[in-house]
């Protein structure tokens, strides 16, 4: 059986949603990193999964895991930045042919993403879910001053699952000393084709007080508080 491994750094301290961890605030009757753990779980494609967590919350996952039952989760530390979460749970996961990240603060995975991600990937080595940009875009110089403004038809914006095959994300997370916010980047880098694949509207990264509200009312509609 091909092994095909997830990656979730979700180490990050959530700052912006004042003072609580987001990942484990409720949404919908259970924690907003319960939400993609699940669907990882239900999926038969994915085989391992590993959480980066930061040490204040490790424990609270590893308490999560087992209350939820979960059997192909575990969890590593993670890093100051994020390739050096990812970078340690790539340590962790050990042998797999395929690496999927997603952000444990995009709660609404859906199996459709994960298998048009492999199927993508496939093809190039490297496939992002994305989204067309709904808004116009505009480049400013340090005072606020519009440079230019970026023809939206063309624009994407990035989101997670990202699929990578095993070796290109291994070689790409070893050899970037540059922080970066997205991990296909690291692969873009590298020389790599990046595979572009229908993202979803609804599935949002919560990072504002605002992003939750909407979550929550996504989760309504989902209906699932399991």
């Amino acid at each position: 059986m091909e092994r095909v491994g997830v990656v979730v750094p979700a180490a990050g301290r959530g700052t912006r949603m004042c003072g609580e961890d987001k990942l484990f605030l409720c949404l919908g009757g259970k924690s907003l990193l319960a939400w993609c753990i699940d669907t990882l779980e239900r999926c038969d494609l994915v085989t391992d999964v590993v959480v980066a967590l930061n040490p204040d919350t490790i424990a609270l996952g590893e308490e999560l895991c087992r209350t939820r039952g979960w059997t192909k989760t575990r969890f590593c530390l993670g890093g100051d930045r994020r390739q050096d979460s990812v970078g340690n749970a790539l340590r962790a996961i050990g042998e797999v042919g395929w690496v999927i990240v997603h952000d444990g603060d995009r709660p609404f995975l859906t199996q459709e993403l994960l298998e048009e991600g492999l199927r993508s990937a496939r093809e190039t080595g490297v496939a992002v879910a994305a989204v067309p940009v709904k808004d116009t875009v505009k480049v400013a110089d340090e005072s606020n001053n519009v440079l230019r403004t970026l023809e939206r038809d063309v624009l994407r914006a990035a989101q997670t699952p990202q699929v990578f095959r095993a070796d290109i994300i291994r070689d790409a997370c070893a050899g970037m000393s540059d922080a970066v916010t997205d991990d296909a980047m690291l692969a873009e880098r590298l020389g790599c084709t990046v595979r572009l694949y229908p993202g979803s509207y609804q599935n949002l990264k919560v990072t504002t007080p605002e992003d939750l509200l909407l979550a929550r009312l996504i989760a309504e509609r989902w209906g699932d508080s399991t």
